[in-house]
């Protein structure tokens, strides 16, 4: 009987063993001879405790984003660019062409193409450019952005 009791209680015990839980939805974990990564898609319970200087958040990993957006500066001006992404000739369509400029530039700021738009319909050739992501910004004659794009040239 003692012997029954004991496998009983080890079973039991091996039931409400020590170790870390997290609810989540989806996740996994992947271990090697030399570390371990562990991770979890959509947490529903987190907590944030704080000393005053430091925050600690569960859950979650913590990093420092930088997004760049792209704003619409004049909301009343309408434009469009169509093939995006594009190989060969970039179609940039507005409802007022006259005193407009754009202006492309690459990923590291440079500028790789400028030039007066030159109807409602302007075509820019950029068969030349070498793939990657662009910005394309139209700005009047004051020099004031009307709008920004974000371009996908491919081969």
């Amino acid at each position: 009987m003692i012997k029954q009791s004991i496998v009983v209680c080890s079973i039991l015990a091996s039931f409400t063993s020590v170790g870390q839980t997290v609810v989540s939805t989806q996740g996994d974990s992947y271990e090697t001879a030399t570390g371990s990564v562990s991770f979890t898609i959509g947490e529903v319970v987190i907590d944030t405790g704080t000393d005053g200087s430091t925050n600690l958040t569960q859950g979650f990993h913590q990093t420092n984003w930088n997004f760049i957006g792209l704003d619409d500066h004049d909301v009343d001006y309408v434009a469009n660019i169509y093939p995006n992404p594009t190989s060969d000739i970039l179609n940039v369509e507005v409802i007022k062409f006259e005193n407009v400029s754009y202006a492309m530039y690459d990923a590291t700021g440079r500028i790789v193409a400028m030039g007066d738009l030159s109807d409602l319909i302007t075509q820019i050739d950029v068969q030349n450019l070498e793939s990657g992501s662009y910005q394309l910004e139209l700005s009047d004659e004051q020099n004031e952005r009307l709008k920004t794009f974000k371009l996908i040239k491919n081969y």
